[in-house]
């Protein structure tokens, strides 16, 4: 049978999502996990809906395995978390048919940012907010991202190590809000590229604190040149929202966590 699981994470301890040899991954804890709760000699073999970077976090994260333990929903969440370390768990789990594949099926994802404003430093938001000491100006960002939306080639916010095979993306949705001292960015698009937020983020702070004008955010986006851009913002106030899937799947779109967000 195949599995989804809808995981959340604390990013900042793990070197990002995708295995590796050093063992310290979201991906390698929690395929520990699911090989210790299904007492299974063969490794768990996950796949997920979008791979993160070392210091992001992830709110609704879905993967999905295949196995042959036939066990309740209840007992997936309960028993793999029994396994995992505190700052991950598995949020819900749902049988799905063997066509559903988390990252295939996905027809969108959302990424939010959450950034403090303040002239001191984060403490207790430290690694979980990016932090700014100027001022920004809601109006010039959101007349910036104005540039970002619908389909564009998106090779000036690409990291250099990118692996996508397309820089081409739409951009379906932005929203900036502003809750006291923390402003909230979030997005939406068909997929993502390596960097693509944190490269516009940096672009939207520069904005935001004067630095250049909002219509300089379609003269990076056309100069199609990561040389032209800001210069790429920090992890700590990222967050996976989650993909987002067709209804027939069934799957939560969200969990409460999203609603913790500032």
């Amino acid at each position: 049978m195949r599995m989804a699981l809808g995981i959340s994470y604390n990013g900042q301890g793990y070197d990002g999502w995708q295995s590796q040899p050093s063992g310290n991954t979201v991906q390698d804890k929690l395929e520990g996990a699911l090989a210790q709760f299904s007492a299974q000699l063969d490794p768990v073999t996950t796949l997920c809906a979008g791979r993160t970077d070392a210091g992001v976090h992830g709110l609704n994260q879905v993967v999905h395995f295949d196995t042959d333990l036939q066990r309740e929903a209840f007992s997936w969440v309960r028993g793999t978390n029994t396994f995992l370390p505190p700052d991950i768990a598995v949020q819900w789990a749902r049988a799905v048919p063997d066509e559903f594949h988390s990252r295939a099926s996905a027809i969108a994802r959302r990424y939010a940012y959450v950034l403090l404003e303040s002239p001191v430093r984060p403490s207790v938001e430290h690694g979980r907010a990016g932090w700014v000491f100027r001022p920004l100006d809601a109006d010039a960002m959101r007349a910036a991202v104005q540039h970002l939306l619908g389909e564009h080639d998106f090779t000036s916010f690409r990291a250099s190590s990118c692996q996508a095979k397309t820089p081409v993306k739409t951009m379906t949705r932005i929203e900036i809000a502003r809750r006291g001292p923390y402003w909230r960015f979030e997005f939406e698009a068909n997929a993502f590229l390596h960097h693509m937020i944190r490269n516009i983020m940096g672009c939207l702070v520069a904005v935001g604190q004067g630095l250049h004008e909002p219509d300089w955010m379609a003269a990076v986006r056309d100069a199609r040149s990561r040389d032209a851009a800001a210069p790429t913002f920090s992890p700590d106030g990222l967050y996976f929202v989650g993909p987002v899937y067709d209804a027939r799947w069934n799957l939560p779109a969200e969990t409460p966590l999203y609603h913790w967000l500032p």
